[in-house]
């Protein structure tokens, strides 16, 4: 659905539509055609009149492992790639806020990244009982302009979005769902999503829409506060040595 490439799997479910990210053998790592996929994917379901919510997954072991490596490297050598992509990301992030239904997170495995980024900005979450998140950006030496420290703050103390955001350390599923990070934990997140989202489904659609601007209105304020800095900042640090020497570092050791 919606012509979104082979790493993004979309169907309907009656007034549902079911989010794949589909990379399975790579843990659902964003690769250049899923990060512009995802950019092009929210205002396509908005349109989708027909559509009364969502759930995002992932296909295999994992929700999301973050950006592939090989892509990321690409991003440190080709300038209009990396422009193309920081204007993504910015689609990626004002698209979810300004979705226009209720999307549901079935977080099956690691959130890692752009994959955390995708949880926190989704409207309810379910993680499964070993999954977790995380966002490393610093520690490859990159701002997260589509990150955890756009929205984290909303969610749970700025204390602890710091530790989170500087340290890049894992938040099991447990403790996302103490500190706000998450509603449920459950041993089937995607079948526990997707009663969630038949449930809202089956409201008032008008209230529920309503409903979900008003409150994303927040959300919709903090990230355009926000958004342009951080997107320039993590433009300038693609180009840095640090993150040039980790990504070769990483690149290898993958190899």
């Amino acid at each position: 659905m919606y012509g979104m490439p082979d790493e993004i799997d979309v169907r309907a479910d009656g007034s549902l539509r079911i989010i794949t990210l589909n990379r399975p053998d790579d843990l659902n790592a964003v690769n250049d055609p899923l990060h512009e996929g995802l950019a092009r994917l929210w205002p396509r379901l908005s349109a989708d009149r027909d559509a009364r919510a969502a759930v995002i997954t992932g296909a295999g072991r994992a929700f999301s492992a973050g950006g592939d490596f090989t892509y990321l490297a690409e991003l440190a050598k080709d300038a209009d790639l990396r422009a193309k992509t920081i204007a993504d990301g910015r689609e990626i992030v004002l698209g979810m806020a300004r979705c226009r239904i209720p999307v549901i997170a079935a977080v099956n495995g690691p959130a890692v990244g752009l994959g955390c980024s995708l949880v926190a900005l989704s409207d309810m979450v379910y993680m499964g009982e070993k999954s977790y998140l995380a966002d490393p950006h610093v520690q490859v030496g990159l701002v997260a302009a589509d990150g955890g420290p756009l929205t984290w703050p909303l969610q749970i103390s700025l204390l602890q979005a710091k530790e989170f955001a500087f340290s890049g350390q894992r938040i099991p599923a447990e403790r996302a769902c103490q500190l706000g990070l998450a509603n449920h934990v459950v041993a089937d997140p995607l079948s526990e999503a997707l009663a969630c989202a038949k449930r809202i489904s089956e409201q008032p659609q008008k209230a529920i829409e309503a409903t979900k601007r008003l409150l994303n209105i927040h959300l919709e304020r903090a990230v355009l506060a926000t958004l342009d800095y951080a997107m320039s900042a993590e433009e300038m640090t693609f180009q840095s040595a640090d993150f040039q020497s980790n990504i070769a570092k990483l690149t290898a050791a993958k190899s």
